[in-house]
């Protein structure tokens, strides 16, 4: 019996722009320079970080537009293992989990049918109704200098 594990996203997501603008927000000028960092992220990133690397865009638009962004579900706010909040790109518009490597901050998605398998076995068990899960696995990615290297 094989398991199903997906990796990213198969279908392409819109561009955050298009995200903002199907969502009725306007498409500013720092709302565009947020966006364009954004989609060249591999890794994931805090507000604040973002905001530094954004001087010419105020600290409090960065914020709103990344709760724009998060409400429009383009993009995810992942736990780390410190209990402080990073946020990375997503695939719009289906469930997925996300590992995080705790050396270098890269991201991925994953989807993995014995993870909703398990949800749905514990809602029996469980009083009240599952309205809602989220899965990060912390991870030494095959990226690493430190992992690769043995």
């Amino acid at each position: 019996m094989s398991e199903s594990i997906s990796m990213a996203s198969e279908a392409p997501s819109p561009s955050l722009l298009e995200v903002l603008e199907s969502g009725g927000h306007r498409s500013t000028a720092p709302r565009r320079a947020i966006a364009s960092l954004l989609e060249k992220k591999q890794e994931g990133f805090s507000a604040d970080a973002l905001s530094d690397e954004l001087p010419s865009v105020g600290r409090a638009t960065v914020y709103r537009t990344i709760n724009l962004f998060l409400e429009a579900g383009a993009i995810c706010k992942l736990a780390t293992m410190n209990g402080s909040h990073i946020y990375s790109i997503c695939g719009v518009g289906h469930h997925h989990h996300h590992t995080v490597c705790v050396e270098c901050g890269a991201v991925d998605e994953f989807r993995a049918d014995a993870v909703e398998r398990l949800i749905s076995e514990l809602s029996a068990e469980i009083p009240g109704e599952i309205v809602s899960h989220r899965l990060e696995l912390f991870v030494n990615c095959h990226s690493c200098p430190e992992i690769a290297g043995g």
